[in-house]
């Protein structure tokens, strides 16, 4: 009997910008949504992937409000009820939630963060290893769930990047060298073996997007 390969592919999407993208570690705390230009990053990007020849067949998305307005125009494309799953969510930053970064970029701990996060846990907060390891996990219980298909999970830079570069096996002290833009998409996809990244923070046409 002949075994099929299988071939998951899961669409990694940033939410979308906000009005403190790049100013603030807004972290987990509630209350901040999408800017205008944000709600119009997720609706261009709900049409690019819309366009794509094997289309999404569910979408999951961090429970925080950002990430739930980034799905929704995705979700009404492809004719899809966005669901919540809390493996998705942004790092606990712990008491550096809602600091400014220009004044956590001046602390001691933040050479740490940047060159070497496997050491670093943010006060009262989580760490970086147990970041990947959950948004990894996570990544992996939907691919088993969703087998042989391509679906959307909306979630947030760092566990995003955390995905990425371990799939491509660049060690977590190594991570901070890749980029994540706002609403900007991140696809691997999932084998019986092992997983093959498809693109890295790509704001342009998917229709090409595929196993070659």
């Amino acid at each position: 009997m002949t075994v099929r390969p299988t071939f998951t592919t899961i669409l990694l999407v940033r939410h979308g910008t906000t009005a403190t993208t790049g100013s603030i570690l807004p972290g987990r705390a509630p209350g901040l949504h999408l800017s205008e230009m944000g709600q119009a990053q997720a609706s261009e990007l709900a049409e690019r992937i819309k366009e794509m020849p094997r289309k999404p067949t569910a979408i999951f998305t961090s429970p925080l409000e950002r990430a739930k307005e980034t799905a929704l125009p995705i979700a009404k494309a492809l004719r899809l009820r966005p669901l919540i799953d809390r493996g998705l969510l942004e790092c606990d930053f712990g008491t550096w939630t809602g600091k400014k970064l220009a004044t956590l970029s001046r602390r001691a701990e933040w050479r740490a963060v940047q060159s070497a996060p496997s050491t670093f846990r943010f006060p009262e907060g989580e760490s970086f290893s147990e970041m990947q390891q959950r948004i990894w996990s996570s990544l992996e219980r939907l691919a088993k769930r969703h087998r042989n298909r391509t679906i959307v999970v909306v979630s947030h830079a760092d566990p995003i990047k955390a995905a990425v570069t371990y799939a491509q096996g660049v060690p977590l002290d190594l991570f901070q060298r890749t980029v994540i833009s706002p609403c900007s998409l991140s696809a691997i996809t999932f084998t019986d073996s092992t997983p093959i990244v498809l693109c890295v923070n790509n704001t342009g046409s998917l229709k090409g997007l595929g196993p070659s």
